[in-house]
């Protein structure tokens, strides 16, 4: 339990400490007029307030990450612990932090255009491509997942909940802000909270207890846990598993829209930076619940290797902690999760869509052009089976957080100012990426090399990609110093 609380406590003042650091280093500033204001049009610029804000970045971003991904990574065993609350302070809310606020500087600009400017037109064609599969991946998912999850919990037929699911998605993707998601997320946003303060008080109340064991991250627990290691090397499989508890490149594509409602950039830190500790906590807790509910991650693993997906431990941990209405609720908000990343996805898209075309969405029958081409493509992949779609959204989100990082390094760099709070973090994600490509699995988009030519590539590539970056902000530096004399 003291590992847990710690993690809590950690994330908590990581929050107020390394983000209010983060938030003076880039410069924040309540005298610039943002976006919201200067370019409202009712419809995707439009000012909320800032409580609102923060509940809309955090249910974007949440899905199903923060649980799902949580519970797999906690087969690991404790070290999942460091990750999560390391990865979440010095990378993930960092990661964005910086992609809200660089959108806000830049006029609310979708992140392919915002990659473009810092990294160059050739990473702009790249992404704009990656982050369109990212996306249509992500709410395709999150159409099945919570018809599958809705169909368990009310018994109605898959299909019923998939078109209802979609009717919702195309209503949130079309009509302005303030309309549908700017109403209801707030009550969806309760639903949640009560399911991680509920799960999280009956576990630690069951660990004072004594009726549950809640795992302490020491020098012998120090270790890789998973039942098939030889698949699953802690290093890097484990930082590609668990992605928005620590670092999503998908919360990325998320930020530019509220980044269009911010009406102050003092705001920023709370809503980008707070709403990602907000999910490494509810990430901490599936991590240390899934562990806890089976007496350690051998329990875990050995529950898993006898068939219980994530959902299946969700549900139950919820049935046996919270009893009947507790379990409803939460399972409740679970469904919430992806619902609310999915919907954004989809407008996200269509946003990333008419920024690259230069295409006015204030008509109601230009959305419908770019929207509907979507929602076909989406309704044609919904036959794809989830796992499939699933397994290459992981190690996708983590090459799209690592473009932001080193995005994020080159704004600094150009700024004028450190970029190694940035491009140290980008270094490290692009050793694990690189690394993973070589270790993973087949059946996982990797080669199945030995470890050791995965780590010498993935370090080959990270050192390589770090020399080349110095040298060029190097060159920056002295332009910026010859513009100023």
């Amino acid at each position: 339990m003291i590992t847990f609380l710690v993690s809590i406590t950690a994330l908590i003042a990581g929050y107020f400490i390394y983000g209010r650091y983060i938030e003076r280093f880039f410069g924040a500033s309540p005298e610039i007029v943002p976006p919201a204001r200067r370019m409202a049009d009712g419809v995707d610029y439009k000012e909320l307030k800032p409580w609102r804000i923060f509940i809309i970045q955090f249910l974007n971003i949440a899905g199903l990450g923060p649980i799902f991904g949580a519970v797999l990574g906690a087969a690991y065993g404790p070290v999942a612990y460091l990750w999560i609350v390391l990865g979440c302070i010095f990378m993930g809310a960092a990661h964005d932090y910086f992609s809200g606020m660089l959108s806000v500087r830049n006029d609310g600009m979708s992140l392919p255009d915002m990659v473009g400017k810092y990294l160059g037109p050739g990473v702009k064609k790249f992404l704009l491509i990656f982050t369109s599969f990212i996306l249509i991946a992500v709410g395709v998912s999150f159409v099945t997942g919570p018809a599958d999850l809705m169909q368990s919990l009310t018994g109605w037929d898959k299909r019923i909940w998939l078109y209802v699911i979609f009717a919702y998605y195309i209503i949130a993707t079309l009509l302005p802000i303030d309309r549908i998601i700017g109403r209801i997320y707030p009550f969806m946003g309760a639903i949640l909270l009560f399911m991680a303060v509920a799960v999280a008080s009956a576990m630690v109340w069951k660990g004072f207890s004594g009726e549950v064991r809640m795992v302490e991250l020491t020098a012998d627990t120090f270790r890789n846990f998973h039942s098939n290691p030889e698949k699953n090397v802690l290093i890097p499989m484990m930082f590609i598993v668990i992605s928005c508890g620590a670092i999503s490149g998908f919360h990325s594509t998320q930020s530019p829209i509220m980044s269009r409602c911010l009406g102050n950039e003092k705001y920023g830190r709370p809503i980008f930076y707070g709403a990602m500790i907000a999910e490494g906590i509810v990430a901490m807790i599936w991590a240390t619940a899934a562990m806890a509910y089976f007496n350690g991650p051998e329990g875990l693993n050995a529950a898993a290797d006898g068939g219980m997906t994530p959902a299946i431990i969700v549900d139950t941990i919820c049935k046996s902690w919270l009893g009947k209405v507790g379990a409803v609720i939460a399972i409740l908000g679970v469904v919430v999760c992806p619902i609310t990343s999915g919907d954004t996805a989809f407008r996200s898209l269509r946003l990333v869509i008419a920024d690259s075309l230069k295409y006015n969405q204030k008509p109601i029958a230009n959305r419908i052009f770019v929207a509907l081409p979507v929602f076909v493509i989406a309704l044609i992949l919904c036959k794809v089976d989830f796992s499939t779609i699933w397994k290459y959204v992981g190690i996708g989100n983590q090459v799209l957080a690592t473009v932001v990082l080193w995005t994020s390094a080159a704004y600094l760099a150009k700024s004028g100012k450190s970029h190694i709070i940035m491009s140290i973090p980008a270094t490290m994600l692009t050793f694990v990426c690189v690394s993973y490509f070589i270790i993973a699995p087949y059946s996982d988009g990797g080669l199945f090399l030995p470890p050791v030519a995965g780590y010498i590539a993935g370090g080959a590539v990270a050192a390589g990609l770090l020399a080349l970056f110095l040298i060029k902000s190097r060159k920056t530096s002295r332009e910026i110093k010859v513009n100023k004399s």
